[in-house]
């Protein structure tokens, strides 16, 4: 019986996100002010008052939710949990990967946000703007999902970016592959496809670029292995070594983010309860639709951070 500590990705941000742990908490208040200082930008600022157009930019939305997700991590420190003593492993989606290896000691903060804001930028520069697209696909299972875009790869570039569980896929690509792809899996009985309205192909081979741009800023960063183990997303089973580490952070930007075998992977594995550090509930509300047998616990709020504190430390 052990726990694991799950870090929310892109989607999750809102606008005033950790101002409450922030004014609150001096721990969570120098996180945010740590990571103003590294971007040489007031972050915080966007983050607590908008426009949420800005923040939802990619290039502050991964720092930001980062931010905040170690902001809560600081406070629980503060109240005398030891990671390495209570967690047994950390895993994030796509960009919580990221805020997961901060909390776990990999990289520092700093430069967990530099590499972020790298990560942000390149993305969003790999593919013009309207020429790639991405689609959820509900109801269908992998498998199918997986014909009707291998079906789609005459119009372009197509495949699946995130397995998240629960009956939903995304997939990603080139705009006409991906369209055909998604008209395909209706014809396949998907109850529904829906064209997201996002500003780049994430986790396709569209990001190449953006791989090649993660590979060199990490071969820079400074890195050490987790105090705990990683569930890598494409993976989707547990890596201690950076070095390996680093290498599938690479293979992220243009892989697959495997959400439900990780999820499946604790459930097997005798982990019973996924704290999900940060803002939202996003990962809570799939680890119950993929594994009953595992229970999800949002923490984001001062009362949730003094109820997971009574819970692990008694």
């Amino acid at each position: 019986m052990s726990i694991a500590f799950t870090f929310p990705g892109q989607g999750s941000q809102t606008v005033g996100m950790g101002k409450d742990l922030a004014e609150a908490f001096p721990e969570a208040r120098a996180v945010f002010d740590e990571v103003d200082e590294a971007l040489g930008q007031k972050l915080s600022d966007i983050l607590w008052n908008g426009p949420e157009e800005t923040l939802t930019l990619t290039a502050n939305a991964q720092p930001a939710l980062m931010a905040v997700s170690i902001a809560v991590l600081r406070v629980l420190e503060a109240g005398g949990l030891k990671l390495a003593e209570k967690v047994s492993y950390v895993a994030g989606h796509s960009l919580g990967e990221y805020s997961a290896l901060c909390a776990a000691g990999t990289f520092s903060l700093s430069d967990t946000a530099r590499l972020l804001r790298i990560r942000g930028d390149a993305m969003q520069s790999a593919v013009p703007v309207g020429e790639g697209a991405m689609a959820a696909i509900i109801g269908l299972e992998h498998a199918d999902v997986e014909a009707a875009c291998a079906a789609a790869r005459d119009a372009g570039i197509c495949q699946i970016a995130n397995d998240n569980g629960g009956g939903q896929l995304v997939i990603s690509g080139s705009k006409a592959a991906v369209e055909k792809a998604a008209a395909l899996a209706t014809e396949k009985g998907a109850k529904r496809a829906i064209m997201l309205p996002v500003s780049a192909p994430f986790h396709s081979d569209l990001m190449a670029p953006a791989a090649h741009a993660m590979r060199h800023a990490l071969d820079k960063v400074e890195k050490h292995n987790p105090v705990v183990p990683l569930i890598a997303n494409v993976r989707a089973a547990p890596v201690r070594d950076a070095d390996e580490i680093a290498q599938l952070l690479v293979s992220q930007v243009t892989g697959q983010v495997r959400w439900r075998e990780t999820v499946e992977w604790f459930g097997a594995n005798d982990v019973t309860t996924l704290y999900e550090i940060g803002t939202g509930k996003v990962l809570t509300g799939l680890a119950r639709r993929i594994d009953k047998s595992v229970t999800g616990i949002a923490v984001n709020t001062p009362a949730d951070i003094d109820t997971v504190l009574k819970t692990l430390l008694g």
